[in-house]
């Protein structure tokens, strides 16, 4: 009976000091709060701009490197109120351009979306910064394999949207739908497959495009959408090539 008494009495303890172990030592017991409102009556603090002068030297030397040039001005303005536009056919064609030396069997591109497309790119010189303000984001450049009949869909979505940034495709917008569609060169057939360049964001119903939830087919390139325009002008620029763009009449509206 002793023992037992014992033993109940080691667990009793254990427990306690199982609980008395699992308390914090330490509890607060007031606290103090103040806000500091952020504007033009804020004092420089001289202590945080030493601290980061130097890495601002450094970003805004790399960020203004003249990088292309363009011939024209590829406007933000018209982009957003035509079916194509100059700023949209150079972002798609460039991405286009730069995908298919991964992949030549894409067929076509739709690699942002018009509110994508964030800023001007100017006449004249072109810096780093010009592309990265006009691609902030850091997406991914996909090939989706979908049917004829998602393939449709995305068109019709296009149309809808007034047009949409693409490359490799010719259309006409007709009540609000993709009429005379061809791709490739050769009339769309709703009863092919179709190996589309889009981005993540698209794919993921980025700006409510849902033609991507079902693809038969889906292939990551390794390759940034900002990477890829990179890469384009620089090589115009090495072959003393300018930014050239041109209004085709890849998408119409009647």
């Amino acid at each position: 009976m002793i023992k037992f008494k014992y033993q109940f009495t080691s667990i009793i303890l254990v427990i306690i000091f199982s609980f008395v172990a699992c308390r914090s030592q330490f509890q607060i017991t007031q606290a103090k709060r103040t806000e500091y409102k952020i504007n033009k009556d804020l004092s420089v603090d001289s202590t945080i701009i030493k601290a980061y002068s130097p890495y601002k030297v450094q970003m805004e030397a790399e960020m203004n490197q003249v990088i292309a040039h363009s011939n024209v001005l590829m406007s933000k303005i018209e982009s957003d109120k035509n079916p194509e536009s100059l700023l949209s056919n150079f972002f798609a064609d460039a991405t286009f351009h730069e995908a298919l030396k991964l992949d030549d069997s894409i067929d076509f591109a739709i690699p942002t979306t018009k509110g994508g497309l964030r800023v001007d790119i100017p006449k004249g010189d072109v810096t780093l910064s010009n592309i990265f303000e006009t691609m902030p984001f850091e997406n991914e450049l996909i090939v989706f394999t979908l049917s004829g009949a998602d393939t449709q869909d995305l068109l019709d979505f296009i149309a809808l949207n007034n047009g949409e940034p693409v490359s490799g495709l010719i259309m006409k917008i007709q009540d609000k739908k993709a009429m005379n569609v061809s791709i490739k060169g050769k009339v769309f057939d709703p009863k092919k497959q179709y190996r589309i360049l889009t981005t993540d964001y698209i794919a993921g119903g980025g700006d409510n495009f849902q033609s991507f939830k079902n693809p038969i087919g889906k292939k990551i390139l390794g390759l940034k959408v900002r990477t890829a325009l990179i890469n384009y002008v620089q090589s115009l620029e090495k072959e003393g090539r300018n930014i050239n763009p041109k209004l085709d009449g890849r998408i119409t509206k009647n």
